[in-house]
């Protein structure tokens, strides 16, 4: 990546900078509540030598790099001493996706070990029981301690009726609230939990104190209940709202099938017999049987049989896609009509499926920069709270109030300041986003390219393969001399064999087309931007642009034909011109108008002669000006180069090897999904759906969620600046501070939910 990208990739650990080797581990972290256990577990991580550790609380997982010398281990024991459980999250390699959903979701929901947090402590129905107890029991204390005919009715006993129903509320149902408290403050640890444990013991205690005195002075039961009932109830729905948000990395993991039909060969009678095994036994090379409505097993080539293909849920298209002998297809997309062989390519963990996983994941469990600053905020706020809460205490005594009014403010400072928005801001946001984005084919490498995609200004697309459909056809053969068409596009074919360029492809899948015998061919030597050169039968052939030849006959050097033409000759002479066509894809003009719609300045950029470059400008759209042909790969690197240096701020759209400097170099690399690996591997975003209007969705997206993420900070930070000086002040019941306190988390992460609603593109 160069130096001018503007989100640079993470500086190397010391581990990488002394040539250790690295490894990779996901952790399921167990007993965090809040954004200051999970900023702790990653300080402590990071303090290990060689250790660069990225810990998210809406995930409730951690991402760890470590060198050799420390293992899993050694990981999870750092966890634990911190406060905290940790469990490996391994991937099985032939179960691929299905087998990690799994294993994760089994560990991220029970853990292993001693738990030291909420969701921990109680599971999700456990939650629900305790709410569904403690709520109407609340009603009760409520009314008696605010309703006067109660008071009438009850007399004396009040103060005791309103301990019997309180008792079970501050104990039992707030019980995983003092766990959490009491097993961090051994590990000299303070969080959410000490915050809400304290506030209700000290409510609860208050009153028992008073009541057992025969004190006639208000009680705080009614606080103690109402703040853990609403605290539990904010808990439920916060946990219900995360979970709807994990849905789409949920359901995606979920679409591959379950089993399959291979085909085996019957070792006595050898024939061919269909047998159903399980997904996780297929392996590469194997033919399976894909039937009308069933899911292709694993991605693959067709041997045999035609039909379309539904491949909405992976690549977001809308129109199922034809395929047939020779074709490409991929796992989990539904096969509409007819019944296909597959031979398998790829299995398990190498599928395009698990790849999208864990590309999605991967950017769900890091960071974005805009949320380096809550971090470091959430790891001091709430020993900062504590001390403000003492400060109000004494404050208020030494202002001559009761001890009462004292301890109702500093309660209100305790309950109100849990920085539990301050910690979901952000990676909510990232987890809903990021799974809209693999719905709608698009995948998001990493958090912080939300912030690249802010400046971007420009749009840089490589023609071939991505403004046009990159299946060219061979449209003319022009030949000179004696040598004759055929014998131009045999040699042509031969030599262009041995290349993955689209023109090249194009001749080759012409001349098998018209059933010409191609000549085995030596010293095949690889031209990149201008062609190949190859031996055949002796004879050095050169196949490509007509600079490579020193002489080119009049007839051919003439010729003006739309498209891609090349040369084919030998000794230093052309002897014949064959032009190559490229469609553009339907979409395509619709598409650059979302782009434009986004205030983006759109640009072509091609290695094909100016007239055929500015056709297809003219056909979607693209203003003349704005076409940079006839460049080799290495100018299309100094074409963004020249662009930055002019103040843009530039995102490039490609699909090819020679696509992948230019990818590197720009401010934002997008790759089509049906390009090479290079390509891919050199982008910040990768586009399953082939088509642009996929990246408007992109960009689209992206801002879209960087928006929601600084609304949620806004929020979370304006709702602590507020709330804690009027909870200081006494303005601030505690019942409505805890109300306030979980209406604020589940407000985050509502507001991160909208991203679900998130339209592709009209194109």
């Amino acid at each position: 990546m160069t130096s001018t990208r503007m989100t640079p990739r993470p500086a190397a650990t010391p581990a990488a900078q002394s040539g250790a080797d690295l490894h990779e581990v996901d952790l399921a972290i167990g007993g965090m509540t809040c954004a200051s256990c999970s900023s702790r577990v990653e300080r402590k991580l990071n303090k290990l030598d060689g250790v660069q550790a990225s810990v998210n609380l809406a995930t409730e997982k951690a991402h760890v790099t470590y060198p050799t010398a420390l293992t899993v281990a050694d990981l999870v024991t750092v966890v634990e001493q911190t406060g905290y459980t940790a469990t490996e999250l391994r991937r099985g390699a032939a179960g691929g996706p299905r087998e990690g959903l799994a294993e994760t979701e089994t560990a991220a929901q029970a853990g292993s070990g001693p738990a030291y947090g909420i969701d921990q402590v109680m599971s999700r129905a456990s939650l629900r029981t305790r709410l569904e107890i403690a709520l109407p029991l609340t009603v009760f204390v409520v009314v008696m301690a605010m309703v006067p005919a109660a008071h009438h009715l009850l007399g004396g006993i009040r103060p005791w009726a309103e301990l019997a129903l309180t008792t079970p509320v501050a104990i039992w149902a707030a019980w995983p609230f003092h766990r959490s408290a009491v097993i961090n403050a051994r590990h000299k640890a303070s969080t959410m939990d000490t915050l809400v444990s304290i506030g209700v013991s000290a409510a609860f205690l208050w009153s028992l104190v008073a009541t057992l005195a025969g004190s006639a002075g208000h009680m705080y039961y009614e606080v103690a209940a109402v703040v853990t009932t609403f605290l539990l109830a904010g808990r439920v729905a916060e946990h219900r709202a995360r979970t709807s948000g994990r849905s789409a990395l949920t359901s995606l993991l979920e679409l591959g099938a379950k089993d399959v039909a291979v085909q085996r060969i019957d070792p006595q009678t050898r024939s061919t017999r269909e047998v159903r095994v399980p997904i996780g036994e297929l392996q590469v090379g194997d033919q399976f049987v894909v039937r009308p409505g069933e899911k292709v097993a694993t991605d693959g080539v067709v041997v045999d049989g035609t039909s379309a293909l539904d491949r909405s849920v992976v690549t977001g298209e809308s129109v199922p896609v034809d395929v047939g002998p020779g074709d490409e297809v991929t796992g989990a997309t539904t096969n509409a009509h007819g019944r296909l062989i597959v031979r398998a390519t790829r299995v398990g963990s190498e599928t395009t499926l698990a790849s999208i996983t864990r590309l999605v994941e991967a950017a769900q469990t890091g960071k974005a920069p805009v949320q380096r600053l809550a971090d470091r905020i959430s790891a001091v706020f709430v020993p900062v709270v504590l001390v403000i809460a003492v400060l109000t205490f004494a404050g208020w005594l030494v202002a001559g109030q009761g001890a009462a009014a004292a301890l109702s403010a500093a309660v209100s400072v305790l309950v109100v300041a849990c920085p539990c928005a301050l910690g979901l801001a952000t990676p909510t946001a990232l987890l809903v986003g990021t799974g809209r984005g693999a719905e709608l084919g698009v995948l998001i490498k990493g958090p912080e390219i939300l912030e690249s995609t802010r400046r971007i200004d420009t749009v840089v697309l490589d023609k071939t393969g991505t403004v046009t459909t990159g299946k060219a056809t061979l449209v003319d053969v022009t030949s000179s001399g004696r040598l004759t068409p055929t014998a131009a596009l045999q040699a042509a074919a031969s030599v262009e064999a041995g290349s993955e360029h689209p023109v090249a492809q194009a001749i080759v899948r012409a001349a098998q087309q018209r059933g010409i015998e191609l000549r085995p061919i030596s010293d095949f030597t690889n031209l990149p931007g201008m062609g190949a050169r190859a031996t055949i039968k002796g004879t050095e052939v050169t196949v490509g642009r007509a600079s490579l030849f020193d002489v080119v006959p009049g007839d051919l050097e003439s010729l003006d034909r739309v498209g891609t033409t090349v040369h084919v000759g030998w000794g230093g002479v052309a002897y014949a011109a064959l032009t190559v066509a490229d469609e553009v894809r339907p979409t395509s003009p619709a598409s650059l108008e979302a782009l434009r719609d986004l205030g983006l300045r759109t640009m072509l950029l091609t290695g094909d002669n100016k007239r055929t470059a500015r056709q297809v400008a003219e056909e979607v759209g693209i203003n003349p000006a704005d076409v940079i042909a006839e460049v080799l790969p290495s100018d299309k690197h100094e074409a963004i180069a020249r662009l930055q240096r002019e103040g843009r701020v530039v995102a490039m759209v490609g699909d090819g090897v020679n696509d992948a400097a230019a990818l590197a170099q720009a401010d934002l690399g997008l790759a089509m999904g049906s390009g090479t690996d290079v390509a891919m591997d050199s982008a910040d975003i990768v586009l399953v759906r082939p088509e642009i209007g996929a990246v408007a969705d992109a960009i689209g997206l992206s801002r879209r969620t960087l928006a929601i993420v600084k609304q949620n900070l806004a929020w979370a930070f304006g709702y602590n600046v507020v709330a804690i000086p009027l909870a200081v002040l006494g303005l601030l019941n505690p019942m409505v501070s805890g109300a306030a306190m979980a209406l604020s988390s589940v407000l985050v992460v509502t507001n991160s939910l909208r991203l679900k609603a998130f339209g592709r593109s009209r194109a």
